[in-house]
């Protein structure tokens, strides 16, 4: 494994008590930095900490909830110190239906948490980066946002709303050395993968010229770069983990 400096760093996750957020945890915790871990589900979060260990701390929050995630971030810098690293990896995959039979509450359920939700995020996070000219942020969209799932569209369109939402708000904060990107993984390992048909995972799993599905420990290891001191000039971009299945 590289080794990716990030000593005095301090990284809140969100997503991070199991699935790729997890993995990425770990990576970062090993490359030097303290992590702070935000998901809704606290019982999944003593767990992860307590299977990180020393350096890892975490918050029960809800990402739709902004006064909650401002709260959240209030305790992070009194608690652990200034946050200089932010990775968005919180999301839901929603009901496979065809956008005729898709329930309108169930769009916007997803669109809240996949979305609007990293926008939340991003606004309780970014002030106190820019107050310190600084910070690393990545937001995890999928491939659906690039090339759209058949019977996902929900889905589909907020992640393609997040690579929107990261272009942007990358081209706002370039001049305070902020950096934000995104990635845009195929499917991985993960929990996700229960709310799915087994007849979509299939088809998923063909799309991907690699022939499988992507590891989390792969998706780690892109961002612990990208939220390092070394990716000094990149930023607004989009970083794929198709395994091929991207043309562009």
């Amino acid at each position: 494994m590289n080794q990716i400096d990030l000593n005095g760093e301090v990284a809140v996750i969100t997503g991070g008590a199991q699935g790729l957020g997890f993995a990425m945890a770990q990576r970062i915790l090993q490359s030097g930095a303290r992590v702070s871990l935000w998901d809704r589900d606290g019982d999944t979060l003593a767990r992860a900490v307590a299977a990180l260990g020393a350096g890892a701390s975490s918050q029960t929050v809800d990402i739709t909830d902004l006064d909650g995630l401002v709260a959240a971030h209030a305790r992070v810098e009194a608690d652990i110190g200034p946050v200089s690293i932010l990775v968005n990896s919180a999301g839901i995959a929603g009901s496979n239906a065809s956008l005729d039979q898709y329930d309108p509450d169930e769009w916007r359920r997803v669109v809240e948490i996949n979305l609007n939700g990293t926008f939340y995020v991003n606004k309780a996070v970014v002030p106190s980066m820019k107050a310190r000219n600084y910070g690393r942020i990545v937001n995890i969209a999928s491939v659906a946002g690039k090339e759209g799932n058949p019977n996902l569209s929900a889905y589909s369109a907020a992640k393609a709303g997040v690579i929107g939402l990261t272009k942007s708000l990358g081209k706002e904060l370039a001049g305070f050395d902020i950096a934000v990107n995104a990635i845009t993984p195929a499917t991985a390992k993960t929990r996700i993968l229960e709310t799915l048909t087994e007849e979509f995972i299939q088809y998923m799993l063909t799309r991907i010229p690699r022939g499988r599905f992507l590891e989390v420990d792969e998706a780690a290891a892109m961002v612990a770069w990208l939220v390092s001191r070394d990716n000094s000039f990149t930023t607004a971009s989009v970083f794929d983990l198709s395994g091929g299945r991207c043309t562009y």
